[in-house]
């Protein structure tokens, strides 16, 4: 018995450094595909997110079109309501009344290259920020602003509640102004594929709405 306890007490077996090179290796391992992992999430959500935004821009002028060709300027909610109630029973609240007037007012206001530009890194909501904006030189400014720096939504809203482009505008020194706003962005949210995959109008898109959380 006394031998018994002996054996018991001797020191674990060389086999224990082996464990702790495996476990290294699969945390390297884990370190290399993190990274692939994330550039496709990047990539897939960048190109579902550009064909909604070009879909939007599409439908917005089959409307359109479609209206200056019946020669029915002015009777749009006529024309939109019907097919309003069709597509948001079949596709979702993204083709709802007040989205499809969106879409019309996006394709009235850019030109199918620059959306295609743009979707690159602009979600529809921010689109929705941009389109509703009276000057011309307004909209390109928070459009390429938006797309550059990535600014997400909220952020986007805030610049232009704040009158950066008119306080830019009338600068004296509207590098240095830009710069200084550019660089208080650097601790604000960018878009990321966690945020356009919550985007309702994405969700309705895909047929995920009420799936997934």
């Amino acid at each position: 018995m006394k031998k018994g306890l002996e054996l018991s007490k001797e020191p674990p077996s060389a086999g224990g450094g082996r464990v702790d090179e495996i476990s290294l290796a699969s945390e390297e391992l884990v370190g290399s595909i993190r990274p692939l992992i994330e550039q496709a999430r990047s990539r897939v959500a960048q190109s579902v997110n550009s064909e909604l935004v070009l879909l939007y821009w599409q439908i917005g002028k089959t409307i359109q079109d479609k209206i200056s060709a019946g020669r029915i300027a002015g009777q749009e909610t006529g024309i939109v309501d019907l097919p309003s109630r069709s597509l948001t029973a079949e596709y979702g609240r993204g083709f709802s009344r007040r989205n499809l007037f969106h879409m019309i007012r996006m394709a009235d206001t850019f030109e199918e290259g620059t959306v295609q530009t743009l979707s690159a890194q602009l979600s529809w909501s921010h689109f929705i920020e941009i389109i509703y904006l009276k000057d011309p030189l307004q909209r390109q400014f928070y459009a390429e602003m938006a797309r550059v720096e990535r600014w997400s939504v909220r952020t986007l809203r805030q610049k232009i509640q704040g009158m950066l482009y008119e306080r830019t505008a009338i600068s004296r020194k509207p590098e240095e102004l830009a710069r200084a706003e550019l660089d208080a962005l650097q601790e604000e949210d960018r878009m990321t594929p966690d945020l356009v995959f919550r985007d309702p109008y994405l969700l309705d898109f895909l047929g995920l709405a009420d799936t997934y959380s």
